[in-house]
């Protein structure tokens, strides 16, 4: 499914696995140049559907590195020869992948190495596009967003209707809500939110409307 809600990208969402995490193809309009974003499983699915659409992958961004946002890292990286990016505070839940793989019983390869460490407001130049990095911390240490023509993509910070889980290693409710007052709301309302499952949402929408935010 493809969605065009800014002037100048297209993103085409692909959900995988058996968590149904979406992962991301963000592209300008009319090139063939792609960014990554979180390919969580079915490495070689995702694989077939970048090689039949003639794109050319650039990078891979994740917002974190829980087993289902993970599983198809190595492999696109491997195929593609591209960049793995990740804040440096994600590293542990990174290193801790095969203990979360076997946990959950989901099949993983290698650890990917990471070749950008992404900080805090850094600016990416990737495909043709701007893309400015949010720290987003809270559902996990080192969370980070991707915000770039009026899009977001947040992981799983901000979902339609509800937040982020923060009973995972690493997780702590204070620190999402400060990241999502801080960061997400500060955003205008028609910002679209890309959602690591689930569909798009709105800023606007969640200010007004989720239970967990209209307090704020």
């Amino acid at each position: 499914m493809s969605s065009q809600a800014g002037q100048n990208t297209e993103v085409h969402v692909e959900p995988v696995g058996p968590f149904q995490t979406n992962a991301f193809f963000l592209r300008k309009k009319g090139s063939d140049e792609v960014i990554i974003i979180d390919p969580g499983d079915e490495a070689d699915y995702l694989i077939d559907l970048v090689e039949t659409r003639e794109w050319k992958p650039v990078a891979i961004l994740n917002t974190h590195a829980h087993i289902d946002h993970m599983g198809a890292v190595q492999g696109m990286k491997a195929r593609f020869s591209i960049p793995f990016y990740l804040h440096r505070s994600e590293v542990p839940v990174l290193e801790n992948t095969p203990r979360s793989a076997r946990n959950w019983g989901i099949p993983v390869s290698e650890v990917p190495e990471v070749d950008h460490f992404v900080e805090d407001n850094e600016i990416l130049d990737l495909a043709g596009l701007t893309l400015k990095v949010l720290f987003t911390p809270g559902h996990t240490p080192g969370g980070a967003s991707y915000l770039t023509n009026g899009r977001v993509f947040g992981g799983d910070c901000l979902f339609f209707g509800s937040i982020g889980r923060t009973d995972f290693p690493g997780g702590d409710t204070r620190t999402l809500m400060d990241s999502l007052r801080t960061r997400f709301l500060s955003l205008p309302d028609e910002t679209v939110v890309h959602c690591g499952h689930g569909p798009d949402t709105t800023i606007g929408r969640e200010r007004e409307q989720n239970p967990f935010l209209t307090e704020m």
